[in-house]
C-alpha cells in the first residue's frame, strides 16, 4: 500500500487537532461561564420588613457574622448597598432603599437605584403589601424584568397565632396568602412566597424552583451554586448540576495540554480541579461556618464527617498539590510531559492524558456529594421539616 502524501497526512493531523481544539475551547467557555457568570439580585421593601436578615440568610450568614448586612429597627439603607456572596463572588445581592415614603415615585426610584444593574427584584414585606409595592411592581413589569413578592417574618405570625384557641398553622398560612394577594389584585394573580429566617420552612423551596424556571440557563447555574441548601431535593439539584460539569472541566484541561509548554498543563489542571471542587464544597454546605451553624441547630457534631476526606482537607487548606503525589498520578503527569514534546500526534496524546488525569481527580473529589448526603441524613433535617 502506498504511503500517504506528506501534505495530505499533515492536513489530516491538522484537521484532527482543529476539531479537538474547538471542543476544548467550547468546554473552557462552559467552565468559565460556570465560575464567572454574574447574577445580581435586588431586595427591596419598606423599612422594618427584614431585608437585611433576608439577605444574610440568602448568603448563609448569621447577623453577627463578619460581613453580614447590618439590621435594625430603623432604616439602615439610604442607597443601594451591594453584598457579595461569601463563596460565589459572581453572585451579588443588593439591599435597596426602603419604599415606604409617602412621596414614593416608582419610576424615579428605579432610575435612582440603576434599575438595569439587577437580574430580578424581590419585593419584601413583613405585613400586607401596599400601594407602593404595587406601583413598583408595575414599573418593573414595564421594563420587562421579573419581580417576586416575599412575605417575611412568617415565624412571628405563627408564634402570635399559637396563643389563640383552635390554632391551625395551615389555616394561618392560607389566610396570610389570601390577604397579601387581595392587596395585589391589580397585578392579576401574582405569587406570594412565605418566608422566615429558617429557610427550610414555608415557601422557600417553591421560590427557588420558580426562579430556576424563569432564569436563563447560564444565570440558573449561578443561582444553584449560591442558593442555600434548604432540602434534600435542593441538594440533589446542586449535585446534578456539578456532576454534569465534570466532563467539561476535564475537556477544558485537555485544551491546556495541547499547548506544548512543559509544566503548563499540570499547573492549570490543579487550579481547575481546586476551583471546581471548592465550589462544590461550599455549594453543598460543607464549609466550617455552614456545618457549625447546622451542628448548633440540630445539637449534633457534624464536622467529623470531613476528617477522613483528603479532598475536603485540601480545599480547606487551598492545597491541591497534596492530591497529586500518588504514583499513578505522577506517572500520568510524566507521560503528559513526554507526549507534549512531540508535535502533532504527541499533543493530542498529551490532551488525552490530561483529560484522564483531571477526570479521575474530579470523580474522586466528587465524593464530597456523598458526605453532604450523609450529613443531611444524620442531621435528620428533612424529618424535622416534614414533622
Amino acid at each position: 500500500m502506498e504511503s500517504q502524501d506528506p501534505a495530505v497526512e499533515e492536513a489530516v493531523k491538522a484537521s484532527g487537532e482543529s476539531t479537538l481544539e474547538k471542543a476544548t475551547a467550547k468546554a473552557k467557555e462552559t467552565f468559565d461561564q460556570l465560575m464567572n457568570v454574574s447574577l445580581n439580585i435586588a431586595v427591596t421593601g419598606k423599612t422594618g420588613s427584614g431585608k437585611s436578615s433576608f439577605i444574610n440568610a440568602l448568603r448563609g450568614l448569621n447577623e453577627d457574622d463578619d460581613n453580614a448586612a447590618p439590621s435594625g429597627v430603623t432604616e439602615t439603607t439610604m442607597e443601594p448597598t451591594m453584598y457579595e456572596h461569601p463563596t460565589v463572588p459572581n453572585v451579588k445581592i443588593w439591599d435597596l432603599p426602603g419604599i415606604g415614603s409617602p412621596n414614593f415615585k416608582a419610576n424615579k426610584y428605579l432610575k435612582d437605584i440603576k434599575f438595569h444593574t439587577y437580574d430580578f427584584f424581590i419585593i419584601l414585606n413583613s405585613e400586607r403589601f401596599m400601594e407602593n409595592d404595587v406601583m413598583l411592581a408595575k414599573e418593573i413589569k414595564k421594563q420587562e424584568k421579573n419581580f417576586y413578592f416575599v412575605r417575611s417574618k412568617i415565624d412571628n405570625d405563627i408564634l402570635a397565632e399559637k396563643r389563640k384557641k383552635g390554632f391551625d398553622e395551615q389555616n394561618v398560612l392560607c389566610k396570610i396568602r389570601k390577604d397579601c394577594q387581595k392587596n395585589l389584585k391589580e397585578l392579576g394573580d401574582p405569587k406570594v412566597f412565605l418566608s422566615s429566617f429558617e429557610l427550610e420552612k414555608y415557601d422557600f423551596e417553591i421560590f427557588q424552583n420558580t426562579l430556576e424556571e424563569e432564569l436563563p440557563d447560564h444565570k440558573r447555574s449561578a443561582l444553584l451554586q449560591a442558593w442555600p441548601v434548604c432540602s434534600a431535593e435542593s441538594l440533589e439539584k446542586k449535585i446534578k448540576m456539578f456532576k454534569g460539569m465534570i466532563w467539561a472541566v476535564s475537556l477544558a484541561s485537555a485544551g491546556v495540554a495541547i499547548v506544548p509548554v512543559p509544566g503548563l498543563s499540570a499547573a492549570c489542571d490543579a487550579s481547575m480541579v481546586l476551583l471546581f471542587l471548592t465550589r462544590c464544597y461550599y455549594a453543598f454546605g460543607l464549609d466550617d461556618g455552614s456545618l457549625r451553624r447546622l451542628s448548633e441547630k440540630v445539637n449534633k457534631p457534624l464536622l467529623e464527617h470531613l476528617a477522613k476526606s483528603k479532598f475536603a482537607s485540601a480545599i480547606r487548606e487551598k492545597a491541591m498539590a497534596r492530591l497529586q503525589v500518588s504514583v499513578s498520578l505522577a506517572t500520568l503527569a510524566t507521560l503528559e510531559y513526554v507526549a507534549s514534546l512531540f508535535p502533532g500526534v504527541g499533543s493530542v496524546a498529551a490532551a488525552g492524558i490530561s483529560f484522564g488525569t483531571t477526570y479521575y481527580l474530579l470523580r474522586e473529589g466528587f465524593k464530597l456529594a456523598d458526605i453532604a448526603r450523609k450529613i443531611r441524613k444524620e442531621a435528620e433535617l428533612d424529618t424535622l421539616c416534614n414533622s
